[in-house]
């Protein structure tokens, strides 16, 4: 009997701990002692997902799977759910304002972009076909045939006819000594070549001031010598100016006309500094002329000015073109395209995303519903209202396209973009003892305690230090305090004790 009771007890405390155990299970496990089994049992947080590694030492490195930094520690992971806060400059606008502003963002892509270098200029005569009507002797105008301004000439036309006593006087010295020639045939050889001799020196004469080949035939088949000569054109073209009026009196090397060549033209454009680079000589040209919009022209670069003009900031370039049937006269006003630059492949952005504030370019990256981030850029060739990115977006990167002022002035966006161009944005601070120090290349090796914001372990390494001056107070074994930037340079750097805050 005394057996039987201690086991109907122990029966019956076990039954009461069964129960109990279900019913506080059956109430969700508040009990305290209840969290115990779940802490050791397998639970999907048990299997928090990687999603990559970072740099122990706080740079801005990462790595898909394991690895080892150059100084043998290893990355550390980074689960879902323990990204790290957005950085500091980032930019949080409500979705119902991001609406309201009516903000548009357009992805960076491979494009192929084409510059043409557009540029307003005149027409004028080519230079090289230029022509002054300039007399080498003394005389009179007797008569004019050419007497209008802008009047066409042919090659040889007469102009004017002259009276000059040089003239007179040289025709019957060529005379006289032509019926000496033909005299002295009968006599010897050394006077035949004598009168030979004066004869062709008096013709070299006239042909000397200019006067024409059919006016010498003439004097030579008449054998009288004329009071009047006709000067006939040089060249053909157009009457440029004609300062030469009948009966006036002109002396050697006066301009009596100027002529024109006309059957080809410059077009002379002024190209803005930027586009110079654009430039090449032989470089073919498309021209617009205002007299004639349906027509286009074509013509090439024959000369590039070696010098810029200080107020405008522009070059002078002349185009070389065809003018049939003279259409294009000196003065008209036209337009010009170059076909300038062609890059394909050229990762692009609109150039609406670049946010220029002189001294830096910055577009603003949508990095989600509502965050954008700043980012620096270098920009390259633009055209057709692309501009090339080199720098700071990668493709596929949606960048804010319309806008960005807005945003900048809504989320104060200048005060974040001071603080993401700043070198400096966050200080960590340190202590150690300085190991070597090496003036030249401007760093120390400190062996350092951790540095608590960066998570570092206690170690040794090596710091540049943006003062070099700083390190003429450092000696070996010292111990120190120091501050030191993200990019890992030192800002300050004094005694222990001695407050790096405000050394150097």
């Amino acid at each position: 009997m005394n057996r039987t009771v201690p086991i109907a007890v122990g029966a019956l405390a076990v039954t009461a701990a069964l129960a109990a155990g279900y019913w506080l299970g059956g109430r969700g496990g508040s009990h305290p002692d209840a969290a115990a089994p779940a802490a050791g049992s397998s639970s999907p947080k048990s299997e928090r997902k990687v999603l990559y590694y970072r740099n122990p030492m706080g740079l801005p490195d990462t790595s898909p799977g394991p690895k080892k930094d150059p100084m043998g520690m290893d990355y550390i992971a980074v689960y879902e759910g323990e990204e790290p806060p957005a950085k500091a400059g980032t930019v949080k606008i409500s979705l119902d304002k991001v609406q309201l502003l009516g903000v548009r963002t357009e992805p960076a892509a491979e494009r192929e972009l084409r510059r043409a270098v557009q540029a307003v200029g005149t027409i004028q005569a080519n230079e090289r076909r230029l022509y002054k009507v300039t007399p080498r002797f003394e005389g009179w105008i007797e008569e004019l045939h050419v007497n209008t301004t802008g009047q066409p000439v042919a090659r040889g036309q007469p102009l004017m006819a002259v009276y000059s006593p040089e003239l007179v006087a040289a025709q019957e010295e060529y005379l006289i000594a032509l019926r000496a020639v033909e005299e002295s045939r009968a006599s010897d050889p050394e006077t035949q070549a004598v009168m030979q001799r004066m004869a062709e020196g008096v013709l070299r004469r006239l042909r000397n001031w200019g006067i024409a080949e059919s006016e010498l035939e003439t004097l030579r088949q008449e054998r009288s010598a004329r009071q009047l000569l006709t000067y006939r054109s040089p060249a053909a073209g157009v009457v440029l100016q004609k300062p030469s009026v009948q009966g006036m009196r002109f002396m050697p090397g006066e301009t009596l006309y100027e002529i024109a060549d006309l059957s080809t033209v410059w077009l002379v454009a002024e190209v803005f500094e930027r586009d110079l680079g654009l430039v090449k000589l032989g470089q073919p040209a498309r021209l617009r002329i205002l007299a004639y919009p349906e027509r286009e022209f074509t013509g090439k670069v024959v000369f590039i000015s070696p010098t810029l003009e200080a107020d405008t900031r522009t070059a002078r370039i002349r185009i070389e073109l065809a003018n049939p049937g003279g259409l294009l006269k000196p003065a008209m006003y036209g337009s010009v395209e170059l076909a300038g630059q062609v890059r394909a492949g050229a990762l692009a952005i609109p150039d609406t995303a670049v946010l220029d504030s002189g001294t830096r370019q910055v577009v603003l990256v949508q990095r989600g519903e509502g965050l954008f981030e700043p980012r620096n850029v270098k920009l390259g060739m633009r055209a057709d209202g692309y501009v090339e990115v080199l720098d700071g977006v990668a493709s596929g990167e949606q960048v804010v396209v319309r806008a960005n002022f807005l945003i900048d002035a809504e989320s104060n966006l200048k005060a974040a973009l001071e603080s993401f161009g700043k070198a400096a944005a966050q200080v960590h601070r340190g202590q150690g003892t300085v190991q070597a120090v090496d003036a030249k290349s401007g760093t120390v090796e400190i062996e350092h305690g951790p540095i608590a914001t960066l998570k570092w372990p206690a170690m040794t390494m090596e710091f540049k230090v943006r003062d070099k001056a700083q390190l003429t107070r450092l000696v070996k074994g010292q111990a120190v305090e120091f501050e030191f930037s993200e990019d890992q340079v030192i800002e300050r750097i004094a005694p222990a004790g001695g407050h790096a805050g405000h050394g150097g």
